[in-house]
């Protein structure tokens, strides 16, 4: 699962906007901009997140589920080693 703020998190680590995101995901910008205001964890078309998460991961991002190993806990992101 993947929320809203981990979304402009892992932007804000590639240092990309959400046209360029949309682009890069193949999704619309309307639907990037939705999923950024949505609260908590994101909902929508399961094809929209699976090329969003693609996208994200091929980039270089990984997210961090809630329970995953990390020191501070919690959800993240944080770029590949």
């Amino acid at each position: 699962m993947l929320t809203a703020a981990q979304l402009k998190a892992a932007r804000a680590l590639l240092g990309i906007d959400q046209r360029t995101l949309a682009e890069t995901a193949g999704l619309s910008l309307p639907t990037i901009q939705r999923m950024e205001t949505s609260e908590g964890t994101i909902r929508g078309n399961v094809d929209s997140l699976v090329k969003l998460i693609a996208a994200l991961d091929a980039a270089g991002v990984e997210l961090i589920g809630e329970g995953a190993t990390s020191k501070g806990g919690g959800r993240g992101v944080r770029l590949k080693g």
